[in-house]
């Protein structure tokens, strides 16, 4: 009976690790597509500082990106110990 409840919450936590990974990999996701989007709209009202945005653009989201994966990795993380 104990090993059925063991077995039961260990299916459980693997579908919450799962479906936090999937959460921050769609957050992350909407972030980079929200940051791209405003780094375009400002490129297009102002072309002179195209290079400072777009600089600025791939620091913020490599920045969101390195959240992301630390995201995932606590999520398999905790999938497995």
């Amino acid at each position: 009976m104990l090993a059925m409840i063991l077995a039961a919450i260990e299916g459980i936590l693997g579908i919450g690790a799962c479906v936090g990974a999937g959460i921050a990999v769609i957050g992350a996701g909407l972030g980079i597509g929200k940051i791209g989007a405003s780094a375009m709209e400002a490129i297009a009202r102002q072309p002179e500082s195209a290079g400072d945005i777009r600089s600025n653009m791939i620091v913020i989201a490599a920045l969101v990106e390195g959240v992301a994966l630390f995201a995932v990795i606590v999520c398999i993380l905790s999938l497995f110990l």
